[in-house]
C-alpha cells in the first residue's frame, strides 16, 4: 500500500498509508487527542474525522479549543434540530439550516406556525437524539439518486438546491444522523462525529420566513436556536439575551414614551414629545459640531422626477428600494428620495464653482424613504422613513487625504461624546459597480492612505462597497458586546461624472470634483436605538429628554416646586413638575422608571430654606443642596457630556 506524508502544525511529518482517515491520524498522535477530536483541517479545508487522506497534506486536528469548533457545533446542532422536527412533524419540508454568529436557524415548510410548546417538544427530542449518541455520516450519492430520494420523501426544496448547486457533478454530498430514515440532508459538511457531542444548546424562538428570503417564494417557519461548547457559555449567553430583552429599544420606546408605531404606517415611527426632543437634541448637537468645521446646511426636495434617478444610476440599480410616485395626468414617474446625494449634485452644479470653493461641505437633515420589505421591519433599526445626518463634500483630488483624515478625527470626537468607541472597516468594490476598475483601485488606495496616515487600525471588508465607490464603515460595540453599524465615509468618482460636475481650477480650466459621502450617526433612528439599548434607556444628563423632575411632597409645596422649575428652565434645563396627588415614594419610583437623571424633592424645609433635596437616578439620595449649587453642578455635567456608567 502506498504511503503519504502528513505534516502536523509543529512542522513534524508522519508517514501513513494512503486512505488513513483524519481520525486515525489523531489517534496516532495520542489517545487523548483522538477523544477530543471533532474534525480536521486538511490543507486549509475542514473535513470530517472519517475523511480519508489520499495525498500528502498538512493536517491540524480540530478540538473544542479550536476556533473552528463553535461554528461546527452550531451547524451540527441545526441538523439535530431538523432531525427532531421531521420526526415530530411528519410531512415537514426542510429548507436550509446554517450556523450564525449567534447560533443557528433552520427553515421548514409546515402546516401551521410553531408555538412555544412545539419548541419545548422539539428541544426534548433533540436531547433524546443527543443522548443516543447517533453518528453523523457523510454519504456520496449519485446526483440523480439523491434527487429521486428527496423527491420521494416529500422534499422538493432539497431537489431544487441539488439542481442549483451541483450542476455538472456526478455525485452529491448528503449527511445522515444514524440512517437516511432517521434524518438525511443535502449538505457539504463537515459535522461532529456524533450527536453525543452536542449538549449545550437551546431553542429560542420561531418566526415567519420565506424560501431564499424572497416574499414571492414559499412561506416557511424559521426556528432560531443557539449552541455552545460548554454549558457555562450557554448560560452566560442566555443571560445576555434576557438583558437584551430588558434593553430592547422597542420596549424602552413605549415605556419612556419616546416613539410609537401604527400598522397603517408600517416602518414609519411616530415621534412623541420626548422622542421629538431627543431627535432635535441630536440634530442640534450635530450642527454644533459641523458648523465650526466648515459645513453649511441645506434643504433639498423630497420628490424628484425619475430623470434625476436615471442620471444618478439609482433608477437602474436601486429602483426596487424606492417609493415611486405616478401623479394623475403625468406620464413620467417620480420617486421619494432614498438618499440626499443626487439632490446635492444638482446643488453643486447650480452655479460655477472655483477651486477656491473647495472643499465644499454640504450638510442636510431631512426625511428619507426606502421601501424595505415588511418582513424585515424592526423597531427603529429597520424602517421605511428615517433621518440622516447626511453630508457631501466636494473636493479636489489632492485634498482627499487631508479631508478623510479630518473626517476620521470628527467621527472619533462625536463618538467620544457618546461614550462609544468605533471600529473601522474598509469596504471595497462590489460585484455590481459603476465606473472603471482602475478608478476604483485608485479610490481604495486613497482611503487606505488616509487611514494609515491617521494611525487608524482597520479591517478589509471585500466587496462591501457601495455601487458607486469604496467606503470606510464604522461599527460600535454596545454594553452587551453587540456590534452596530453607524458612521460611513464613502469616496465617489462616479456621481460627479454622471452629473457632469465641474469646477474651474487654478489653471483656468475645467476639472471634475471628487465627492465624499459621509454620515456620522447614520440614521437618527438607528442611532437612537443604539443609545437606548447601550444605556438601557438611562441616557446621560445632556441627552435626557427630561433632565430634572421636581417632586412636591404635598399640594402646599406646589408653588415652591413651580418656582424651582421656572428657575431651572430659565437656566436652560429640561424640567417638569409632578403635580399629582400621590405619595412621594410613588412619585420617586415613577421618576426612576422614566429614567430621569435627577429628582428634586420639595417639602416644608426646602421651601423655607430655598433648597432642594436631590436624588440621583444612579446614586439615590444626595442630600439637601441649594438651587445655585445644584444648577452649577448640572451645568458642569452637561458641559463635559459626562457619560453615565453603563451597567
Amino acid at each position: 500500500m502506498s504511503e503519504i506524508s502528513v505534516t502536523l502544525p509543529d512542522g513534524s511529518n508522519r508517514r501513513v498509508p494512503a486512505g488513513t482517515t483524519a481520525g486515525e491520524v489523531a489517534a496516532g498522535i495520542s489517545p487523548a487527542l483522538a477523544r477530543a477530536a471533532v474534525a480536521a483541517i486538511v490543507d486549509e479545508r475542514m473535513v470530517d474525522l472519517t475523511s480519508p487522506l489520499t495525498a500528502d497534506a498538512r493536517v491540524r486536528i480540530v478540538t473544542n479549543k479550536s476556533p473552528e469548533a463553535l461554528p461546527l457545533y452550531r451547524h451540527s446542532t441545526a441538523h439535530l434540530m431538523a432531525a427532531a422536527v421531521t420526526n415530530l412533524f411528519p410531512g415537514a419540508q426542510c429548507g436550509i439550516g446554517p450556523a450564525t454568529d449567534e447560533g443557528f436557524f433552520y427553515d421548514f415548510v409546515v402546516d401551521r406556525p410553531f408555538v412555544p410548546e412545539d419548541l419545548e417538544a422539539i428541544e426534548k427530542k433533540m436531547r433524546d437524539l443527543a443522548a443516543a449518541d447517533l453518528p453523523y455520516e457523510r454519504r456520496m450519492w449519485p446526483r440523480e439518486q439523491a434527487k429521486q430520494f428527496f423527491l420521494e420523501h416529500g422534499e422538493p426544496l432539497k431537489v431544487q438546491l441539488i439542481e442549483e448547486k451541483t450542476e455538472g457533478q456526478s455525485e452529491v454530498s448528503c449527511y445522515t444522523i444514524k440512517d437516511p430514515e432517521t434524518f438525511v440532508d443535502f449538505c457539504v459538511g463537515p459535522h461532529v462525529p456524533s450527536t453525543g457531542r452536542l449538549k449545550a444548546f437551546k431553542l429560542l424562538s420561531a418566526s415567519n420566513a420565506y424560501w431564499k428570503g424572497d416574499a414571492r417564494n414559499q412561506p416557511m417557519q424559521r426556528i432560531y436556536g443557539t449552541a455552545f461548547l460548554a454549558e457555562a457559555d450557554l448560560k452566560a449567553h442566555l443571560q445576555r439575551i434576557e438583558e437584551a430583552k430588558k434593553r430592547d429599544h422597542r420596549k424602552l420606546g413605549r415605556e419612556l414614551k419616546l416613539f410609537w408605531f401604527h400598522p397603517w404606517a408600517a416602518g414609519e415611527p411616530f415621534w412623541l414629545p420626548k422622542g421629538t426632543t431627543l431627535v432635535h437634541l441630536l440634530g442640534n448637537y450635530m450642527r454644533g459640531v459641523l458648523f465650526p468645521a466648515g459645513y453649511v446646511e441645506v434643504r433639498a426636495p423630497l420628490v424628484f422626477n425619475k430623470a434625476l434617478w436615471e442620471t444618478s444610476g439609482h433608477w437602474a440599480h436601486y429602483r426596487g428600494n424606492m417609493f415611486l410616485i405616478a401623479s394623475q395626468g403625468e406620464e413620467e414617474q417620480s420617486g421619494l428620495k432614498p438618499m440626499n446625494c443626487p439632490g446635492h449634485m444638482l446643488l453643486f452644479g447650480s452655479e460655477v464653482r472655483s477651486y477656491r470653493d473647495l472643499p465644499m461641505r454640504i450638510h442636510e437633515q431631512s426625511v428619507l424613504h426606502r421601501m424595505e420589505a415588511s418582513g424585515v421591519l424592526s423597531g427603529l433599526t429597520r424602517v421605511r422613513e428615517f433621518i440622516m445626518d447626511d453630508a457631501h463634500i466636494f473636493l479636489r483630488e489632492d485634498q482627499i487625504g487631508e479631508e478623510v483624515e479630518r473626517l476620521l478625527r470628527l467621527v472619533r470626537r462625536v463618538y467620544d461624546d457618546f461614550g462609544l468607541t468605533p471600529e473601522m472597516n474598509l469596504s471595497t468594490r462590489p460585484a455590481e459597480f459603476l465606473g472603471e476598475k482602475v478608478t476604483w483601485d485608485h479610490a481604495e488606495t486613497e482611503l487606505k492612505k488616509a487611514l494609515e496616515a491617521a494611525g487608524q487600525a482597520y479591517t478589509i471588508a471585500e466587496g462591501d462597497g457601495a455601487f458607486y465607490g469604496p467606503k470606510i464603515d464604522f461599527a460600535v460595540t454596545d454594553a452587551l458586546g453587540r456590534k452596530w453599524q453607524c458612521a460611513t465615509i464613502q469616496l465617489d468618482y462616479q456621481l460627479p461624472q454622471q452629473f457632469d460636475l465641474k469646477y474651474i481650477g487654478a489653471d483656468n480650466a475645467e476639472h471634475r470634483p471628487v465627492v465624499i459621502h459621509r454620515a456620522i450617526f447614520g440614521s437618527f433612528e438607528r442611532f437612537i436605538a443604539l443609545l437606548l439599548e447601550h444605556y438601557a434607556g438611562a441616557l446621560p444628563l445632556w441627552l435626557a429628554p427630561v433632565q430634572v423632575i421636581v417632586l412636591p411632597i404635598a399640594d402646599r409645596h406646589l408653588d415652591y416646586a413651580g418656582s424651582v422649575r421656572d428657575r431651572l428652565a430659565t437656566a436652560g434645563l429640561r424640567v417638569e413638575v409632578d403635580e399629582r396627588q400621590e405619595k412621594i415614594g410613588y412619585k420617586i419610583r415613577e421618576a426612576q422608571l422614566q429614567k430621569i437623571p435627577y429628582m428634586l424633592v420639595t417639602g416644608d424645609r426646602e421651601a423655607a430654606d430655598g433648597t432642594v433635596a436631590v436624588r440621583s437616578r444612579a446614586g439615590g439620595d444626595q442630600g439637601g443642596r441649594s438651587l445655585d449649587v445644584f444648577l452649577s453642578d448640572a451645568r458642569a455635567e452637561i458641559e463635559d457630556k459626562r457619560a453615565v456608567t453603563v451597567a
